[in-house]
């Protein structure tokens, strides 16, 4: 069978289907000399509908080196000095400009046939959107300036946050005006008391009060107007932070992943908490609290000397926050620790279940679960009784002042100095004044809680990723096969032990090989050093004689066709699960690639077929069926290598048969690596790689490796 005939043998996905802004980007970065594949320019970003957006073509196009902006613009307001452009046309079309002619004629690159067109601006016009991106290279400091270069970027957390200072400009203004109609109620009651009803002047009540009603409107909408914008800027944030963080969470390097997936997900969940501090009104209090400084002025030119009572009790408020500030600092840290090991358990739990039944841990768990609840509800109450003693706190100090205020407000009425309007007025703006600093209890336990969830957010943020935005990538998109190792020594983090050491061997296209050995000899290990899930710690992984560390992870891994140990599936259909990498291919590919895998023969006998269910990671599938839908993964896009670790060990002997013929003509003239320690599979192999205890202890012919372990010459057990 010709293993041709199959399956495509181009594994670039993303070149199989029409995507104009690809396209341009890939012209574009060719331009600027920017050696960039389609693979690696779109890897991990969320297509629509399997295409890039003006908005995902500028994240992209700073993976090819190239500053990217999306501008509204007229044909004729594109200056000439930002060419080439990126046109946007009706039907999800695009075109490069390329450069105005002197005969006024427009010269386009168009990004189908990749070749030059000649058009007039009205005839382009017609077909033109109105939206157009400008890209430009980035400038990069080479080695000799890195240090001397500065992060003008700034924080990734607050840079997303300052992209809305035009609305937090708004709110700004909002809350001036906001804060000025707050003076209107107390100059009401003021000029009532001390001019109308002394003189009976009711048409000059009813002026100041359609007066002050209009004062009230135009608040009313003030108040929804900044609470609309405070939730806009919110929303925007949202949207951009928690992209960035996944996007980071995605891209970190495999040896960075978290001990606990439960801590991990805590950690992405309470990223809520810096959410609600953006959102929430205490975001308006802080915005409030300069303005206590107004409302102390007014106080003192009507009051005089009672200005005095809350400049005292103000920072009495204060000092009293400060003091729970340290305890509640405390608590918070606690509560949020406590949440982690919760929610650790509970995923923990949840996600071995079945073994937890088999075993009868439930005991322990439960004891486990409750310790966590216990121990985060004792942190929580803590929390809450201090927050309660902070506001209650402050609310009586603001109560005592009030007392204290109209006292001395009745001598100086006695002496004459003050109206009885006045001390009313006085009496409303001091409550006014001090009311920010009433909320200075929520605004602690919200800021400790960011605090402690940017922190934590700040460690995944940080986590070493994949691609180095700052080191470029070498291009292969012709990768033959060929793998080595040169002196690697692995270690497992946090491991004091090798897992893989000074192991050196050397594959050529094309070859079938097999890597045995017993039980933690390092079999797996060297598999994911192939995939680049991790890094040597000393020596060189190489494929096509090229350090894996210059080839971009992506590239790498659509040129391999892996099959890991562990199979994992996603919640979705057979269908779902097998392109789920490859969301681009046809059904003839799919069907071919079931068929050779084994997935058409369970899958033809459902009612359901390919289109049947599997539950989450699999769990509706038995252990061979995931690994033949884990197989067909492999095989859909036809790559160069394939490298499978223990493929059959949850197979019957006849469908591992069948699994071997299929892969036998498969995997003619590609290479092939399987780590296994069953005997059966080594047909399909021509060369033996033994390894015991991360070392390598044989290399080479199949008959001569077995013959020496048959003779007991190497001291490796293996399985039959």
């Amino acid at each position: 069978m010709n293993s041709e005939a199959l399956v495509d043998p181009n594994p670039d996905i993303s070149t199989q289907h029409q995507d104009p802004l690809l396209d341009c980007l890939l012209m574009l970065a060719k331009r600027e000399h920017h050696q960039c594949s389609a693979t690696s320019l779109i890897a991990g970003l969320p297509l629509v509908n399997n295409c890039l957006t003006p908005e995902l073509f500028v994240r992209a196009a700073k993976r090819a080196g190239l500053s990217a902006k999306v501008v509204q613009r007229k044909l004729d307001a594109i200056p000439s000095l930002v060419l080439p452009v990126v046109l946007l046309l009706e039907e999800n079309q695009a075109v490069i400009l390329l450069e105005r002619l002197p005969s006024g004629e427009l010269r386009l690159l168009d990004s189908h046939s990749e070749g030059e067109i000649i058009t007039t601006e009205s005839e382009l016009a017609a077909s033109y959107s109105g939206y157009s991106i400008y890209c430009k290279p980035e400038h990069r400091y080479d080695e000799r300036t890195e240090n001397l270069s500065k992060d003008h970027q700034g924080h990734w957390f607050w840079r997303v946050i300052g992209q809305s200072w035009r609305i937090y400009r708004d709110v700004l203004i909002a809350s001036v005006l906001i804060n000025l109609f707050a003076l209107a109620n107390p100059l009401f009651v003021m000029n009532v008391y001390d001019r109308v009803v002394p003189n009976d002047a009711l048409e000059t009540l009813w002026v100041l009060a359609i007066g002050v009603c209009l004062v009230y409107g135009f608040d009313l909408i003030l108040k929804l107007l900044r609470n609309y914008f405070i939730e806009v800027a919110g929303k925007k944030a949202d949207v951009q932070l928690s992209a960035f963080i996944f996007e980071r969470v995605l891209g970190a390097r495999y040896e960075a992943h978290p001990q606990s997936v439960g801590v991990f997900a805590s950690q992405l969940r309470d990223f809520e908490s810096i959410r609600s501090f953006i959102t929430s009104t205490t975001v308006t209090a802080f915005v409030d609290l300069p303005f206590t400084l107004l409302f102390l002025l007014v106080i003192g030119y009507i009051g005089g000397p009672l200005v005095w009572v809350p400049l005292a009790a103000i920072p009495v408020i204060l000092l009293f926050s400060l003091v729970m500030q340290r305890k509640l600092g405390v608590a918070v840290e606690e509560t949020y620790r406590s949440s982690a090991q919760k929610n650790a358990t509970l995923v923990e739990t949840l996600t071995a279940l079945e073994t937890v039944k088999l075993i009868g841990a439930e005991g322990k768990l439960q004891r486990l679960w409750e310790k966590s609840v216990g121990h985060l509800a004792q942190w929580g109450q803590q929390v809450r009784l201090l927050s309660a003693t902070t506001t209650v706190g402050a609310g009586a100090i603001q109560q005592l002042a009030a007392v204290v205020l109209v006292i001395v407000g009745v001598y100086e009425i006695a002496a004459k100095d003050l109206t009885m309007g006045g001390l009313i007025a006085c009496v409303m703006l001091s409550a006014r004044a001090m009311a920010p600093m009433a909320q200075v209890a929520g605004l602690m336990v919200n800021y400790h809680q960011t605090k402690t969830a940017l922190d934590s957010l700040e460690e995944i943020v940080s986590k070493p990723q994949e691609r180095n935005e700052q080191k470029p990538f070498v291009q292969r998109n012709d990768i033959r096969g060929a793998i080595a190792f040169d002196a690697v020594n692995f270690a497992y983090p946090e491991e004091k032990q090798w897992a893989v050491h000074n192991v050196s061997f050397k594959i050529a296209p094309g070859e079938h090989v097999a890597i045995i050995g017993r039980i933690g000899s390092g079999k797996s290990t060297v598999q994911k050093l192939m995939t680049g899930l991790y890094r040597p710690t000393q020596g060189a992984v190489l494929v096509d004689g090229i350090d894996l560390s210059q080839v971009d992870p992506s590239e790498l891994r659509a040129h391999i066709g892996s099959v890991p140990q562990d199979v994992t599936l996603f919640f979705g259909t057979i269908r779902e699960n097998i392109v789920y990498g490859n969301p681009l291919a046809t059904d003839a590919d799919l069907l071919r690639a079931a068929e050779l895998s084994g997935v058409a023969e369970f899958a033809n006998r459902h009612p359901q077929g390919l289109d049947r269910q599997v539950g989450e990671r699999g769990a509706a599938l038995s252990g061979g069926q995931r690994q033949s839908i884990a197989i067909a993964r492999a095989i859909l896009n036809a790559p160069p290598i394939y490298i499978l670790d223990e493929p059959s060990t949850a197979m019957d002997n006849s469908t591992e048969e069948r699994l071997k013929r299929h892969l036998t003509d498969l995997t003619e003239g590609r290479t092939l690596i399987v780590v296994t320690h069953k005997t059966s599979l080594l047909s399909l192999v021509d060369r033996i790689i033994v390894l015991d205890q991360g070392r390598l202890v044989a290399d080479g012919p199949k008959d001569a490796v077995l013959e020496a372990l048959k003779k007991g010459q190497l001291r490796v057990a293996t399985a039959h």
